[in-house]
């Protein structure tokens, strides 16, 4: 890619355009052929990372083998350990964990809608197991404990204004990578590991960032996006594995390594962002 800065503003900005709901057209076919272009170039894209990711792909194995190594992840995936988490923790001053905060809020996906596209015609084990992550993620019904929602009142109570224009182009890869494997059916596996690559490897990442606001002085009100996932997300990372993947595999050994390279996916896109937020911190 010899632009990844504008192709990934441009690809974000077509992203935030196509899910929103919409109204009929009179010029629809132009829009049509606009979403293919940028559809062909999120293909390739995609198609690119997974061939980055491929040399990380585990061998055959069978579900005891598969599990045990997604599990892995946690402490092997690309970007675990991250030194940038650490540095949040203890070092950052509040306009870096303001400029920090800003750019995970303009990257953000939007895990229930990813959870939603996704199980479009999932086995119904699966499928289930998205359900109660989606009410989780929708906070029972109460529009107060939404996870969105929640994340959206620690931007107003911070004052940040996160726009993608501002945004640095890996963060905003991260959530082209995710919205482009939840939107189309071919890479309905690669979401299925991505998304249940966050929720095993987010818990540590989350604590940190909570434990670096709080030192900041920060009160719990705007910290709760961050308490919440680091403990509700470990009980999701456990469901998920029992309830989606080992199922997924023990069902059609074949979708391993399409789950295998969702996972590796996202964990690759989360550490180029890490490295470029700790190179905005401490340039070289």
């Amino acid at each position: 890619m010899d632009n990844p800065d504008a192709f990934h503003h441009a690809l974000a900005e077509f992203n935030a355009a196509r899910v929103l709901a919409g109204v009929p057209d009179a010029d629809w076919e132009a829009g049509a052929r606009e979403e293919h272009a940028f559809r062909i170039k999120e293909g390739r894209f995609i198609e690119g990372l997974r061939r980055e990711v491929a040399p990380l792909l585990p061998p055959p194995l069978d579900a005891d083998g598969f599990v045990a190594w997604f599990e892995g992840l946690m402490d092997s995936g690309p970007g675990q350990g991250h030194a940038l988490f650490g540095w949040l923790a203890d070092t950052a001053s509040l306009a870096q964990m303001r400029w920090f905060l800003t750019q995970e809020a303009a990257g953000e996906a939007g895990f229930e809608d990813l959870l939603a596209m996704t199980q479009v015609k999932l086995p119904v084990r699966a499928k289930l197991e998205c359900a109660r992550n989606y009410w989780d993620e929708m906070g029972h019904g109460k529009q107060s404990a939404m996870h969105g929602q929640m994340l959206d009142g620690m931007v107003r109570e911070l004052g940040l204004h996160p726009h993608i224009e501002t945004t640095v182009w890996e963060s905003l890869a991260l959530a082209n990578a995710m919205l482009g494997m939840a939107f189309t059916r071919r890479y309905a596996w690669q979401s299925l590991g991505a998304l249940g690559a966050i929720e095993l490897t987010a818990p540590g990442r989350v604590a940190q960032v909570s434990a670096g606001m709080k030192r900041l002085g920060l009160e719990g009100r705007v910290r709760a996006y961050f308490d919440l996932h680091a403990a509700l997300d470990k009980a999701h990372a456990r469901a998920w594995i029992a309830e989606i993947i080992r199922p997924a595999v023990e069902e059609d050994p074949s979708r391993a390594p399409f789950i295998a390279e969702g996972a590796l996916i996202r964990l690759l896109c989360g550490q180029r962002c890490f490295d470029r937020y700790r190179s905005e911190f401490e340039p070289a």
